[in-house]
């Protein structure tokens, strides 16, 4: 049996170098995403055989995601969790799993998995020097709001985050996080959880963020990691919406200063199915999307398997 268990913040370091083997561009594959979240989508996590294994529970299902750490141990890896379902006498399933997690399955199990993929999964990845300079036609709209930014508000500043503004970001949040009601809307309030703990342990989690002042107040603010060699992922974003251009402005700031020339790609995660959030990250123009969906047993293999099991 798995001895799946909560993940803890100590877990960091034991964790981190699975994660760093799949040179995986998607959000989920860091540790601060992991630890964070799992706090709110019950994951629990352990190292086993050579992988870093990850459980949650959707229905009737246990669902895991792609198991991290050398392909030579994949199988292995699949293999138990597949038994670990059998056990609990649940659903087998995966989550998150992009079109190169699927292809290593396919080359172990051929036809023995199905995967669907899901739009409202899909991270959005931008080239980090396109969004520091917002230069050409395809970001004209974009320049525009960051030259009215900085016209409106010619006292502005842009800042890293550190011991000495951290609090003000806080305090920043948990005001935002009133004016956004997010109090009356779960997925709302979890996500401002994630904040405020992405902020209260930004360096215990090796985070790094900017900011924007006007003044001396802190109008946005923006938190991330690196995801891979070439890759940053941005966790989080928060500006006020009546400072006008300000999420423009922090993000070209935050990727001016902490990204642009360190890493090639930026990865902004998903959309949720939000409309107004998908027209504005496509609205950025991404280079191209990291697919993910889930993986189940096909119909034919789970037919064979529940034989095996009489």
């Amino acid at each position: 049996m798995i001895n799946f268990r909560k993940v803890e913040l100590e877990d960091q370091k034991a964790y981190k170098p699975y994660m760093a083997q799949q040179q995986c561009r998607s959000c989920e594959c860091t540790f601060a995403n992991l630890y964070l979240w799992s706090r709110f989508y019950a994951v629990t996590a352990t190292v086993e055989n050579g992988m870093l294994l990850t459980k949650s529970e959707e229905g009737d299902y246990l669902s895991y995601g792609f198991p991290m750490g050398k392909p030579k141990y994949l199988k292995e890896a699949v293999d138990a969790l597949y038994e670990y379902s059998k056990e609990k006498k649940r659903k087998f399933q995966m989550h998150n799993v992009t079109p190169e997690q699927f292809a290593l399955l396919e080359e172990i199990y051929p036809g023995r998995f199905q995967i669907e993929y899901r739009r409202d999964y899909a991270d959005y990845v931008y080239e980090a020097e396109k969004l520091a300079k917002l230069s050409g036609k395809k970001y004209h709209g974009k320049k525009n709001h960051t030259n009215k930014f900085k016209k409106l508000y010619p006292n502005w500043q842009y800042e890293r985050l550190n011991d000495s503004n951290v609090e003000e970001c806080f305090q920043m949040a948990l005001k935002w996080r009133n004016l956004n009601g997010c109090e009356d809307d779960e997925e709302k309030n979890s996500e401002m959880c994630v904040t405020l703990n992405s902020l209260r342990l930004y360096k215990e989690l090796n985070l790094i963020g900017g900011l924007l002042r006007v003044g001396e107040e802190i109008v946005a603010f923006t938190i991330g990691e690196a995801v891979n060699d070439d890759t940053f992922v941005v966790h989080i974003e928060k500006a006020y919406v009546d400072i006008e251009g300000a999420y423009t402005m922090i993000n070209q700031q935050f990727v001016e200063h902490e990204i642009a020339g360190k890493y090639k790609y930026t990865n902004r995660e998903d959309d949720v199915g939000e409309e107004g959030l998908r027209k504005a990250k496509l609205s950025y123009k991404p280079v191209f999307m990291v697919e993910k969906g889930v993986v189940t047993l096909n119909e034919d293999s789970e037919k064979e398997c529940a034989k095996d099991d009489i």
